[in-house]
């Protein structure tokens, strides 16, 4: 990803904005194009799930500063209490309306859409509304995502239909939605986000892993199918982020010791880089991919070398 930077990114695990490419203007506002892909996001149109929150976030935000326009989904109540939020209140809708008004200020066209991607129609209606907003949709990023932790007799259906539902079934119901749009206008860009646990099987992380794995086959299987129609499908496994996900899972494992303690002395265990990956690494990744012509159906790890297969 150093070919999108203009600066090394810092070893720390906060999120820097990291310019990725064309200079900015006095207005604020960044002409956009890859010096080394020759390629712009200039008024491409993008959606993205999970946009309210952490890597879904800054994601967005990362598109919009490299001239997109933003559909910014994300979802208010979840149908499971079973989550990282635990709660079925999760007040997504709320931050992703947050997060347009802050798109809005730097020039950029953005509208929020309260959306459970396991509901087929509320997938529909939320293409229906990016189309009607902008009259079509040049990029699809599928970033929402849940999880929980426990061992395989503890593991209640509950927890594994929502982490499937979400993770894979959601995947599944955006890409269908949007394909026939890209299909027609024979372009288009979806990157899946997945993780190194769809790589490698974790302890406590059946469902989850399963949920992962699935995305990769899934992102694989329509990127072949869809290569015919000029349509780009990859997928971005990020590694050690310090986002709500983590800060559950670590209060899960051990409430000794506080989620950050337990969170850097992980990285310097295991990462071979000796620095976590934020969310700004992911969005460079995703950045990458929506300007690449001729990559799919790969899986770029996004890990600090925690994960190299």
């Amino acid at each position: 990803m150093a070919i999108l930077c203009d600066a090394p990114l810092p070893r720390t695990s906060s999120l820097i904005e990291v310019p990725l490419s064309g200079t900015i203007n006095m207005s604020g506002r960044r002409h956009t194009s890859s010096p080394v892909l020759g390629m712009s996001l200039e008024n491409k149109i993008a959606i993205v799930t999970g946009a309210g929150r952490g890597i879904g976030r800054t994601i967005a935000l990362t598109l919009a500063r490299e001239g997109a326009n933003i559909v910014a989904v994300d979802v208010e109540r979840l149908s499971s209490s079973a989550s990282q939020y635990q709660n079925h209140l999760t007040r997504g809708y709320q931050a992703a309306l947050n997060l347009v008004d802050e798109i809005r200020a730097t020039g950029r066209k953005a509208i929020a859409v309260n959306t459970d991607v396991t509901r087929n129609q509320e997938v529909m209606r939320m293409v229906e509304m990016s189309l009607n907003e902008f009259n079509r949709i040049d990029i699809l990023v599928n970033s929402a995502g849940v999880i929980t932790k426990a061992n395989l007799i503890d593991l209640a259906e509950e927890e594994w239909d929502l982490v499937m539902n979400v993770n894979a079934k959601g995947v599944f119901l955006c890409c269908r939605a949007v394909a026939p749009h890209m299909m027609k206008h024979r372009n288009g860009k979806i990157v899946n986000i997945s993780s190194d646990a769809g790589k490698t099987g974790e302890i406590g992380l059946a469902h989850y892993c399963a949920s992962k794995f699935a995305v990769l086959g899934f992102t694989q299987s329509i990127a072949l199918e869809l290569a015919a129609y000029n349509i780009n499908v990859n997928a971005v496994c990020p590694g050690y982020v310090y986002t709500k996900m983590w800060d559950y899972l670590s209060k899960v494992e051990d409430e000794k010791s506080s989620s950050e303690e337990k969170f850097n002395r992980l990285i310097k265990e295991i990462v071979p880089l000796g620095r976590p990956q934020t969310p700004q690494d992911i969005a460079n990744a995703v950045v990458f991919l929506c300007l690449a012509e001729n990559i799919t159906g790969e899986s770029i790890n996004v890990t600090g070398g925690h994960e190299m297969h």
